[in-house]
């Protein structure tokens, strides 16, 4: 996928939203549902009614950029409607993008390195 990698924060807004809305409108909604900055470097996710369809919003520091995927066969994996938002990681990002149950997705634990071989 082209877009953010790595570290990146990214926010899930867990109503679904006007499908219709582009770049703009959907940067709108960040500032003014979610409380955020659009600009921040976040990736701010939106789900459609239907659960196969899914938007990302994010700035790459040239330019707002907008990533739309609808799934031809299942459906992406969402968590409860309500109102708010829900943070994950990079990780769990592209295990929704890809349709898979993205809450199986941990992040990986930290291995102590022996202090002495044996």
């Amino acid at each position: 996928m082209i877009g953010p990698t790595g570290a990146v924060r990214v926010m899930v807004a867990t109503k679904p939203v006007d499908f219709r809305k582009g770049a703009d409108g959907l940067a709108a909604l960040v500032r003014e549902s979610l409380a955020a900055d659009p600009f921040s470097g976040a990736v701010y996710v939106f789900r459609a009614k239907r659960a196969d369809r899914i938007k990302l919003v994010f700035w790459d520091g040239t330019g707002l950029c907008l990533f739309a995927k609808r799934l031809e066969d299942g459906i992406f994996r969402w968590p409860k409607i309500e109102d708010g938002v829900m943070h994950l990681s990079a990780a769990q990002l592209s295990a929704l993008l890809e349709g898979l149950d993205w809450r199986r997705v941990h992040a990986a634990r930290e291995t102590v390195t022996p202090a002495q071989p044996g």
